[in-house]
Formats: structure tokens, C-alpha cells, sequence
């Protein structure tokens, strides 16, 4: 298995996938919390629009797809809070017209389905050096700022107005939560692709769920399993050929499974007491 360290760019696949395995889940942990499970798919259908523009225009698809992706999560933070629109409708509006202006807009430029399918499913193997130096510098932003700002996050997604009350102000820390989950998409999209990367900030966090007592236990332990499946992913990837996107996701699927089949064993056993949650 340590051959795979030979060839660098397995080397620099491991490292991209480190950075995503950590970044996804913790932002994806406020996701959920807060019923926006599916906030990273609307974001990601807008980011591909992003990155049809950078084709289009000859400029880096990753700075398009960052600029196309906080927007869109500025329009879903601003219909929801002052165009009356459901949270729901609001990523229906971005899942349709984001896929569709890619779509076009990638056709418009003349790259091929092979360019598509690199962005909407990864090719975490075709990472280089320079893109591993934007990868590691967005997640890391993200990292610091999701761990600095813990506690007034927590507060915002558990319950809005007692933060509001308590003099959190509640719509910057929202906005702030879609802008980061939108630099996340960007820097998984090259790993798992923007159709699976909302997976990644959500199915590490559903596993964590099921054993941990705590917000900060679940968070800690989303962000560990997600650093567990992206890196067994790419190995696993590497030994039996496969996609290393998908194979990322269906190891994150195969932790929440266990960690399912553990709680459904502490419960018959009488070791799990189901508690309000708390930061911890």
C-alpha cells in the first residue's frame, strides 16, 4: 500500500483529501444543525456555473466557482430571511438554474463531457501543486474561523431567537455560515465533485450523531470520520480502480452504518439515554 506514496500525485490526492476530510464535516456540522442538510448540493449547482464561467472567460475555475458559490449563498441566506421563501424552495430555485447555466455555459465554451464529469463527480488524481496550495489555503481559512467562532455558531443554528436575545447577532453569523460552507464546496470539488460533496458535510456528521452525547463530541468526531473516509477512500480508490469520489462517499456511508448498527446495540443494551443536546 505504500507504493501509492511513489507516485506524487497520489501524494498530492492524499493531501487534498486530508483537507476535505477536515473542512467538509465542519462546516457541515452547522448545516445540519440547523436543517440545511442540502444547502452544499444548491451551492454546488451554482458553483459548476462558476467554473463554466472560468472556462468560458479563460480565468481560474476555482476563483469563478468560489465568487459563483458565495453568491448563491447569499441569495439562499436572503430569501430565506427576507423574501419570505421557504429554505427548500429557495435550493430548488439554485439546484435548477444553477446545473443549467453550467451545463450551458460549459457547452458555450467547448470543453468536452470529460471536462463536465472532472467538476461534477472530482478527479481528486489530476490535483497539482498550485491547487493544492489554493485547497490547503481555503480550508484552512475555513478550519480557523469554524473553530474560533464554535460557541456563537452553535447558538445560532440551535435556536435563533434565544441568540438573538442573548445579543448574538444572528444574521451575520448566518451569512457567515453560507459563505463558508461555499468556499467548502470549492475546495471538495475537486476531490469528491460537486454533486457528492454534500455528502461529505453530512454523512460524516449523521454517523457522528449516533454515538456522540455532545455538539462539540459530534463535531470533532464528524470531522475525524470524514478525515477517515477521504483518506481510505483515495487508498481504496487507488487499489481496485475506482472513482476516488464515490469511493470517499461510500466509505463515509459505511462508518454511519456502523456507527448505526453500535447505537442500535447500546440501546437494546440500555447503554445509550437519549439527552437534550448541548455544546459540550
Amino acid at each position: 500500500m505504500l507504493e501509492l506514496l511513489d507516485y506524487p500525485f497520489m501524494r498530492y490526492a492524499l493531501a487534498a483529501a486530508v483537507v476535505t476530510g477536515l473542512t467538509a464535516p465542519a462546516i457541515g456540522t452547522f448545516l445540519v444543525q440547523r436543517r440545511l442538510a442540502l444547502l452544499g448540493d444548491g451551492i454546488g449547482h451554482v458553483a459548476l456555473t462558476g467554473v463554466a464561467l472560468g472556462l468560458l472567460t479563460g480565468t481560474a475555475p476555482v476563483l469563478t466557482a468560489v465568487i459563483a458559490a458565495t453568491l448563491g449563498a447569499l441569495a439562499i441566506e436572503l430569501m430565506r430571511t427576507y423574501a419570505r421563501t421557504s429554505g427548500d424552495v429557495a435550493l430548488a430555485m439554485l439546484f435548477y438554474g444553477g446545473i443549467a447555466a453550467g451545463v450551458m455555459l460549459i457547452n458555450l465554451a467547448g470543453d468536452s463531457a470529460a471536462t463536465l464529469n472532472s467538476y461534477l463527480f472530482g478527479s481528486i488524481v489530476t490535483v497539482s501543486p498550485d491547487d493544492l496550495t489554493v485547497i490547503a489555503i481555503l480550508g484552512g481559512i475555513v478550519l480557523v474561523v469554524v473553530l474560533a467562532a464554535t460557541p456563537q455558531l452553535f447558538a445560532v443554528c440551535q435556536d435563533e431567537e434565544h441568540a438573538r436575545v442573548s445579543g448574538v447577532p444572528v444574521r451575520w453569523y448566518g451569512i457567515l455560515i453560507a459563505v463558508l460552507a461555499a468556499v467548502t464546496i470549492t475546495v471538495a470539488m475537486r476531490t469528491v465533485g460537486l454533486l457528492l460533496v454534500s455528502a461529505l458535510m453530512v454523512v460524516p456528521v449523521a454517523a457522528a450523531q449516533q454515538v456522540a452525547r455532545s455538539f462539540r463530541a459530534t463535531h470533532l468526531l464528524a470531522m475525524g470520520l470524514g478525515l477517515l473516509a477521504a483518506i481510505v477512500g483515495v487508498i481504496a480508490s487507488f487499489e481496485i480502480d475506482t472513482q476516488p469520489g464515490p469511493t470517499i462517499v461510500l466509505t463515509a456511508m459505511l462508518c454511519f452504518a456502523v456507527l448505526a448498527a453500535a447505537r442500535g446495540v447500546m440501546t437494546l443494551t440500555g447503554r445509550w439515554r437519549r439527552r437534550p443536546l448541548e455544546l459540550g
